[in-house]
């Protein structure tokens, strides 16, 4: 099975060969990464924190409005071949388990997210130096980054069984995005460990200089858990179950 697991995976990868994929994941963080200096730029008499309070303003835009939307047009994209015509009956009649089919998507898709949350770091380090930041940012920074990429493969698994399901490539962006909002209304009323939106902006630490899960990070852990559990458990019983429309 572990042997059927990275077949999947190496299928999967070819899928993004020459895909506009990689080029969305490296250059739409680039917007926020501007929005964010450009707003602490212009509020450097209220936005006195260094580093941390440039992270507020850059995480504000994107794990508000860029990440989740990012993750999607890659999980949209991974089904997308398998959504046109009766590709997906070919798929499902393969002697492969749906399991390492999905888990194939899946660790592709965090792959894909961790190179992404690296070069958001980067991009962050970049703006800093141009803003005249002392040093180097913050290890916790880096922390928060990888934090929020678990957050992020939480979401991952929502959304491999949402594109699973809904055939449109745009449609899933568009909730999504939808979804990214509701996260961001949740943290602000204290429910951020119970929406798997939420987790994204919770594991950035989004929007603050405190980290909001000091004394919490055994229980966005767990959070996290439930919910990958949760959603690709879900989506592997569809697999198995439901009949394929061609």
């Amino acid at each position: 099975c572990v042997t059927m697991l990275f077949t999947c995976i190496r299928c999967e990868f070819l899928k993004l060969k020459r895909s506009f994929v990689w080029l969305a994941c490296l250059v739409l963080p680039i917007v926020p990464a501007i929005m964010g200096t450009g707003n602490y730029a212009m509020n450097l008499d209220l936005l006195t924190g260094g580093w941390y309070a440039l992270w507020s303003q850059h995480t504000l835009f994107y794990s508000g409005f860029f990440f989740a939307p990012l993750i999607t047009v890659c999980c949209a994209y991974l089904w997308r071949i398998e959504n046109f015509g009766h590709n997906r009956n070919v798929l499902m009649t393969a002697p492969v388990p749906v399991s390492c089919i999905f888990f194939g998507k899946l660790s592709v898709t965090a792959g894909i997210i961790l190179i992404m949350q690296l070069w958001v770091f980067v991009l962050f380090a970049v703006c800093g130096a141009y803003m005249g930041l002392p040093g180097l940012p913050p290890a916790d920074i880096l922390l928060w980054c990888l934090r929020g990429t678990l957050g992020g493969i939480s979401c991952a698994a929502c959304i491999l069984l949402l594109s699973m399901c809904i055939r449109s490539f745009a449609l899933p962006v568009g909730l999504s995005l939808l979804c990214s909002v509701i996260g961001v209304l949740f943290v602000n009323k204290g429910w951020g460990l119970y929406f798997p939106f939420s987790l994204i902006f919770c594991g950035m630490n989004a929007n603050t200089y405190d980290d909001m899960l000091a004394g919490n990070q055994l229980s966005f852990f767990i959070s996290c858990l439930i919910f990958f559990a949760l959603f690709s458990g879900a989506a592997i019983r569809l697999m198995r179950t439901r009949d394929v429309k061609a």
